[in-house]
Parts: C-alpha cells; sequence; structure tokens
C-alpha cells in the first residue's frame, strides 16, 4: 500500500504509527498538496492528505476512513471490540482531530495571508478551542492499557504536532499530557521515529 502525505501533518503521521504498530506494509509518498500533484488529485478530488492507495486500487481518503480500514484488514486490530471502548476510542480519535483542524487554521492564517491582513481574532479563537480540548483532555488522560488503539495514536500525533508548530506554548499548562506522552513512548518505541516533522 501507499500513502500520500507530508512528514508535518498530524492526520498522515496518525496513519503511520497505527500502520506501523499493526505491522502494515505501508510505503510513505511526501507530497506537497499546494501544487496539486497528479498522484494526489487523481486518487482525492479533494487533493487533500493522507491519501491511502490500497494494493487492488482503491483510493481511501480522510485518516478516520483510513484508520476504519486497517481495523477492517487486521480483523479489529486497531479499535477495541466491546461497543462502549471503541466509542471511548473513536470520541478520542474525533477530538485529537478536531483540536488539529483548529492548530492548522492557526498555521493556514499565519502562513498564506499577509501580515496585514492575518485576522487575530479568528486565530485567538481557533486557539480557545484548541486548548479547551487540551484542558479535557489533560483533566482526564485516557489510559493506554494492554493494547493501543486509534485514539491513542491521534493524540500522539496531535502532541506531536503541538511540539512542531506551538513549542513552548502549551506545555506548562499540561502536564499531565507530557506524563502520557511518555507512557505512549514506553508502549510504541517506534513513536520517535515516526513523529511530525518539517
Amino acid at each position: 500500500m501507499k500513502l500520500l502525505c507530508s512528514p508535518a501533518s498530524p492526520y498522515s503521521n496518525k496513519v503511520r504509527m497505527a500502520a506501523h504498530f499493526l505491522e502494515l506494509e505501508l510505503n510513505a509518498i511526501r507530497v506537497d498538496t499546494n501544487t496539486g500533484p497528479a498522484i494526489l488529485v487523481d486518487n482525492n478530488p479533494l487533493g487533500k492528505i493522507p491519501t491511502l492507495l490500497t494494493d487492488d486500487g482503491i483510493s481511501i481518503y480522510d485518516s478516520v476512513a483510513i484508520m476504519h480500514y486497517f481495523d477492517r484488514l487486521t480483523k479489529g486490530g486497531l479499535y477495541p471490540s466491546k461497543k462502549a471502548k471503541r466509542t471511548d476510542a473513536e470520541i478520542l480519535e474525533a477530538l485529537c482531530d478536531g483540536i488539529c483542524d483548529c492548530l492548522l487554521a492557526i498555521v493556514y492564517e499565519r502562513r498564506f495571508r499577509d501580515e496585514e491582513k492575518v485576522h487575530q481574532p479568528w486565530i485567538d479563537r481557533q486557539w480557545k478551542k484548541a486548548t479547551s480540548g487540551l484542558a479535557h483532555l489533560s483533566a482526564n488522560p485516557p489510559k493506554t492499557g494492554k493494547k493501543l488503539n486509534g485514539g491513542h495514536f491521534a493524540l500522539a500525533a496531535t502532541l506531536d504536532y503541538l511540539e512542531l508548530r506551538f513549542k513552548d506554548q502549551w506545555e506548562a499548562d499540561h502536564a499531565p499530557l507530557i506524563d502520557w506522552q511518555r507512557q505512549f513512548d514506553k508502549k510504541f518505541p517506534a513513536h520517535s521515529e515516526l513523529k511530525s516533522e518539517g
């Protein structure tokens, strides 16, 4: 399988970590969404990453759809089988992806607008949402338990992205998440080589 992705994308890295955990062979192909390369646009009409190209010629896009595909492929290897625990994992993943949506909105606002056109109230609103999500996670850090799941990889990818783009802007208020990351690293030693970079 091939994954069209970016090394800085938290959604891409969530998928890459999950594939590694499940021992799925995945060829990561870096693409620049700003240039709209044919390999991406031809396989995802939205031109977004991550996009998975399966060995049987199917294109799967959106990180959640890819994660659920991995789960089916491995007969339940990525999400708990018990309904309540699976729901918890899916809610955790949704919360983490939502935080990343807010963080990326901030990055794009600063990156793609001329400095005098950057709308600070928009940035403040997105940051407030992100920190609200982080506060909830700090107050309720998820247990890693016996087996990691999709929600855990989403949280690890979120913290990696914060470390990459918002270093020293969140850590002091969220010590439980720093502790959680250390526990995750022990459970998933490959984390260090799969972190967001860019």
